[in-house]
């Protein structure tokens, strides 16, 4: 037998970095609106000092100050503020939409994942991944890749003007800038490390309050009263401590960075002072010196930023591993048989209504098979009751048929078609499953049958409910079918009914019943199988139940007796 894989569904996205081309190609608008605002706000943020330089050296030849260029410094600075407020929605607004493609990635995905995943993976590490791990990329754009290409971007331009006005001081803050990173990162990290040691000598704390309480009969009688107040002063000391520590590197960072500053701008005063072939290197007029000093002091707030925005990205980076290795998990295997013949067909040519051929299931691959080399074919119109004892593989053969799980090996076709090829928005109308509780879905009665589908019409709706018997009921409830439907609305064998109703709404060929009666009274249960009957009309119907005596339709139908791996009919 021949096999082939299926990787993602066509058009799916497989990775982080696809969802961001995907949210780019869909917005493109919005991305060249963000581009432009990042340049023009880099940009404009390097123009204030500069017509500020011309202002003061022109004051400083007795001339007086052009209207032009006062008004022109504060529109620039004004238009440079709502650039930069601009640019941060746009990133934040980018970022939703980015994360928004990547969680409608992953839930494209989970649809199409077999059940076997989610038996073998903790569902609590699928669902960190839906939100940690995707809150973790939402850093990215709100204080990461972009925020960072924008703070480079505006110290390379700082760098640029400083070397244009004065060479000695670009080689200076040149010099300096990589040292003074080195710095900001070691505060950052210290910060970080304290701030996450206070945190856990917290929760060290109120983990110790319930903890005494609970053997405060057993301190006593052992006297540990001294012994638990000291461990409870020590966790609160460490606390301190961390906080102090993190306070003692917020409070010294700026410091030191305020007199980095005054120290180069003061060295370039002084050199500049002395003349000479100094004055050439450092040499400045009082407009360029304003400005460098503007620029100096705006240099290291962007180089600040950068080392969080790393820090950030680092953080992320695991979260994008984790989110491109549930993008990148294999799909359900799709089997081919070989030859040019079609799959399950009869002695007339034609499919059967369902095949299972050489099927074998495990829940896990530690665990003894539930199914081995199973094997069952179901002609179109047909009735098979599947039967057996608790966990001879009942239930796990309609969940194959439904598609829920996937064998280890083996092949099931549904009218000569594999589950996983049926379309989502078409499966209602291949087949209508009807299980042992109803699960009511928050809206009206009429929703309850349609599922909110906008495929499914309201007379589809009634014809469902006049089929199973509850037409006469829902019709003189307050709003008929659009009354809200709650718990205590109906009955339990009126849920049941209302279910077989969901299951035939879209006229189905195949209809799947799992042992829908085991929980109904013998009154409940007549009405029950009377609808299923009316249900079950011209329809290929596969039911699963464990008392013989009981089963609907028995004399119609075919009975398999289900004894764990084997079989018998």
């Amino acid at each position: 037998m021949k096999k082939t894989g299926r990787s993602d569904a066509d058009g799916a996205v497989s990775s982080v970095a696809g969802c961001i081309r995907e949210t780019v190609r869909r917005h493109r608008l919005m991305s060249l609106l963000l581009a432009a605002a990042i340049a023009g706000s880099v940009v404009l943020s390097l123009l204030p000092p500069l017509v500020l330089e011309r202002i003061i050296d022109s004051l400083a030849e007795g001339k007086p100050i052009a209207f032009s260029a006062a008004a022109g410094y504060f529109l620039i600075t004004a238009v440079s503020g709502l650039l930069d407020a601009g640019k941060e929605t746009m990133i934040t607004v980018f970022g939703q939409k980015a994360t928004h493609q990547i969680r409608s990635a992953m839930s494209s995905k989970l649809r199409r994942l077999p059940s076997v995943y989610f038996i073998e993976k903790d569902p609590g590490v699928t669902v960190s991944r839906f939100v940690n791990d995707v809150n973790t990329i939402d850093s990215l754009f709100a204080s990461g890749v972009i925020s960072m290409a924008a703070d480079v971007c505006r110290l390379a331009g700082i760098l640029l003007v400083i070397f244009t006005r004065s060479l000695g001081l670009g080689i200076l803050l040149a010099a300096v800038t990589p040292l003074l990173f080195r710095m900001t990162r070691v505060f950052q990290k210290r910060m970080l490390q304290a701030q996450m040691d206070g945190r856990a000598a917290v929760g060290r704390t109120s983990q110790q309050i319930p903890e005494t309480l609970q053997n405060l009969r057993t301190i006593r009688t052992l006297r540990q009263e001294n012994f638990m107040q000291k461990r409870y002063g020590d966790t609160i000391e460490e606390g301190f401590r961390a906080q102090e520590r993190s306070n003692f590197y917020d409070a010294v960072y700026s410091p030191i960075i305020v007199t980095v500053s005054a120290i180069l701008v003061g060295i370039v005063m002084a050199a500049s002072a002395r003349g000479g072939m100094w004055q050439t290197f450092f040499g400045m007029s009082a407009g360029t010196a304003a400005a460098m000093i503007s620029y100096v002091g705006s240099f290291f707030g962007p180089l600040e930023s950068i080392g969080m925005e790393i820090q950030n990205i680092q953080s992320a980076v695991a979260g994008v591993r984790r989110i491109n290795e549930f993008l990148g998990e294999d799909e359900r295997k799709m089997a081919e048989t070989d030859g040019d013949t079609d799959f399950a067909e009869n002695e007339t040519g034609t499919h059967a209504a369902v095949s299972l051929r050489d099927i074998c299931f495990r829940y896990k691959e530690e665990e003894p098979g539930i199914l081995e080399d199973f094997s069952l074919e179901v002609q179109e119109g047909e009735s098979v009751i599947l039967a057996g004892r608790t966990g001879s593989g009942k239930s796990t053969v309609l969940r194959l048929i439904e598609g829920l799980y996937a064998p280890q090996s083996g092949t099931v076709r549904i009218f000569g078609k594999a589950p996983e090829e049926i379309p989502e928005e078409e499966k209602r109308r291949w087949m209508g499953c009807v299980e042992q509780q109803f699960h009511r879905i928050p809206g009206t009665v009429g929703e309850q049958v349609s599922m909110g589908d906008p495929q499914i019409s309201r007379s589809q709706v009634e014809k469902a409910l006049r089929t199973v018997g509850l037409w006469e009921t829902v019709d003189q409830l307050p709003m008929g079918m659009d009354t809200p439907c709650t718990e205590k609305l109906f009955s339990q064998g009126q849920f049941q009914l209302l279910s077989i109703a969901r299951a035939i709404a879209e006229d189905p060929k195949l209809l799947l019943l799992d042992e829908m009666t085991a929980s109904l009274d013998a009154g409940t249960e007549e009405q029950v199988l009377a609808a299923l009957e009316a249900a079950a009309d011209r329809r290929t119907v596969i039911s699963v139940s464990h008392r013989l005596n009981d089963m609907a339709m028995k004399k119609k139908a075919r009975i398999l007796v289900l004894q764990g791996e084997d079989e018998a009919e």
